[in-house]
């Protein structure tokens, strides 16, 4: 095949992360530690009612109704689909030129950069600072066409302050996109923000706190002018009959996004003292997962512990994050058998 055939800005890409999984325990994805939404699973077994020989709503329309009521806006705030990931996809699509600029943190979410090249942009990234905060005064003065951050920040597991983040919001007459897919366990949010500034847009996912991985259901929450320029860019039916009824059913009933974030909040503190007691270095998290630089190289680590049936995520060659690895915060039983089999593997390395 002649590589000239592929686009220039698609020729480096890379695959994204895809492990040999078996069996393992999976602490490797940042998904939900108590499993699937028991609210979404029962409207998942009473699916065999649907016709399936019909389209879904063009535009999701009773996802988007449910999304106004809780949170007290207008559906026609609302853009839903396949998971936030096509979210990010179609802001992309419709508000990046070819050849465009947008600006990212670093260290971020690696599928940013990713959206913006599949879409031939070009990304221009800002490091954090030192605590992995945002550098405002950079990012404004950086010229670009859109500007993209995660919070809570993945891979580094805290919050921007509100603050810094308002700053970039108003710091330029340019979209900014603040990715919300952990939101729920810090118990902030901008969302509410969408009508007070034009040029926000918040993608969420069902795949995290409301324990709807599988379904891939994601939306976006702009201005009402604005989520309509990103509704006519998305791809019609992109969110099927089945998704849509699961995620309602989620947002109707919030007692396991309620019990997950509560799990969460109270294994954090027991999780990031069995890895200090390991000699870890711990940075604050304020999301499900936990980053962390071990004592014996990443690498190392995170092949020991997929011998032993533990999966985590090694980022140990991410520039800024050299030697660190990111787990999930699991259960109490999820997060003894972690601490024990990294002891295991300390030995083996002594």
């Amino acid at each position: 095949m002649d590589r000239n055939w592929i686009r220039s800005t698609c020729r480096d890409l890379q695959l994204y992360y895809n492990p040999e999984v078996g069996n393992k325990l999976r602490m490797d994805t940042s998904t939900n530690a108590l499993g699937a939404n028991p609210a979404g699973m029962r409207a998942l077994r009473e699916c065999c009612d649907l016709d399936l020989g019909q389209y879904p709503s063009t535009y999701g329309d009773g996802l988007r109704e449910e999304l106004a009521r809780v949170h007290r806006l207008s559906r026609d705030n609302f853009v839903v689909g396949n998971g936030s990931d096509e979210s990010l996809d179609v802001i992309m699509k419709t508000l990046v030129e070819p050849g465009g600029t947008v600006i990212t943190a670093h260290p971020a979410y690696v599928l940013h950069s990713f959206f913006v090249s599949i879409n031939g942009g070009r990304t221009v990234t800002v490091d954090l600072d030192e605590r992995f905060q945002l550098d405002v005064e950079r990012i404004n003065s950086t010229p670009g066409s859109l500007v993209l951050i995660c919070t809570p920040n993945n891979p580094t597991s805290n919050t921007f302050r509100d603050e810094d983040v308002r700053a970039v919001i108003e710091g330029a007459a340019r979209p900014v996109v603040v990715d919300e897919a952990y939101a729920e366990y810090a118990g902030r949010s901008f969302l509410p923000l969408v009508e007070r500034y034009d040029n926000l847009i918040v993608t969420r996912t069902f795949s995290k706190a409301y324990g709807l991985a599988g379904m891939r259901v994601g939306y976006l929450a702009a201005s009402r002018e604005l989520a309509d320029a990103l509704q006519r860019v998305k791809v019609p039916y992109s969110l099927n009959k089945v998704g849509e009824r699961v995620a309602i059913a989620a947002l109707r009933d919030p007692a396991f996004l309620e019990e997950s974030v509560r799990v969460v909040a109270e294994q954090r503190p027991f999780l990031e003292e069995g890895l200090r007691a390991l000699g870890f270095q711990v940075f604050p998290s304020e999301a499900n997962y936990i980053l962390f630089r071990p004592t014996v190289p990443s690498d190392r680590l995170t092949k020991g512990l997929a011998d032993r049936g533990v999966l985590v995520r090694d980022f140990g060659k991410v520039r800024r994050l050299e030697n660190c690895v990111r787990t999930t915060i699991g259960t109490r039983e999820m997060n003894t058998v972690l601490l024990e089999r990294m002891q295991e593997v300390l030995r083996e390395c002594r």
